[in-house]
């Protein structure tokens, strides 16, 4: 693993650090950065951010497209294709919420059925196998419902030999990231990039294996961790308001 960790100078007083992840087929190693309450001002501007670093291995991409996961990484792969002119599409990845948690999770699975179980989380939880069908099989029904929302009749993008640079606004356990990685695999991409603002160290560890290359902002090294503490503005978009960023975009 080649690690390249770089300060890029400050945004509103918050100290950005660049981790770059190149995986060369060895476990990866990531030292803390420094944390703050916020960094970002919103999605919208940890996009351009990212964008500004994705630049600079620009030259090394292959007919490049930008695979945002609705609904927060939309804006940040929106910025990302804006600044760097490239195409973008939607990739429709789901957790798999725990029963009496809904906003953590112990999975994810993906648009075509492709799934992930943190299997130890799993053990801890204590959750037995009808818990872990039914949680699924409500997943993979917002999936459907979701990907006639955000994609409708639009056909999935030819990907091989491409560059995929699959976006999200944070990865906190990294198992939706997975799932992701995973669909995309059988879409015999060239090189596969995951580009995220922010996240945690454990999850960095978990995705880093499975892919080219990593660009996060701001890497967090804590027991615990939230997308949301990264940003100053910071709010659950709608179905709604991502079908108007889309919208938007395809116009531009």
């Amino acid at each position: 693993m080649r690690i390249v960790s770089k300060k890029i100078g400050y945004v509103e007083g918050a100290l950005l650090r660049m981790i770059v992840l190149a995986w060369l087929g060895q476990n990866a190693f990531l030292s803390s950065a420094p944390l703050q309450a916020t960094v970002f001002r919103d999605r919208t501007h940890a996009g351009e951010l990212l964008a500004e670093k994705l630049k600079s291995r620009a030259g090394s991409f292959s007919n490049p497209i930008v695979l945002a996961i609705p609904s927060g990484g939309v804006p940040v792969g929106m910025a990302i294709a804006r600044k760097l002119g490239l195409p973008m599409d939607l990739i429709i990845v789901r957790k798999i919420p725990v029963p009496y948690n809904p906003e953590a999770g112990f999975g994810s699975i993906s648009w075509d059925g492709q799934g992930m179980i943190n299997e130890k989380l799993v053990h801890q939880l204590q959750l037995d196998e009808s818990d872990i069908q039914s949680a699924v099989a409500e997943v993979k029904r917002e999936l459907k419902r979701r990907m006639e929302k955000f994609r409708g009749n639009k056909p999935f993008p030819d990907l091989r030999g491409r560059t995929v640079i699959i976006v999200d606004d944070g990865l906190a356990s990294g198992y939706t990231m997975l799932s992701a990685i995973s669909s995309i695999r059988k879409y015999s991409p060239g090189r596969i990039i995951v580009a995220v603002p922010t996240a945690s160290r454990n999850a960095v560890d978990i995705v880093s294996p499975h892919i080219d290359e990593l660009f996060c902002l701001n890497l967090r090294d804590t027991m615990i961790f939230a997308v949301a503490d990264a940003y100053k503005e910071w709010h659950d978009l709608t179905e709604e308001e991502v079908l108007a960023m889309i919208r938007n975009f395809q116009q531009s």
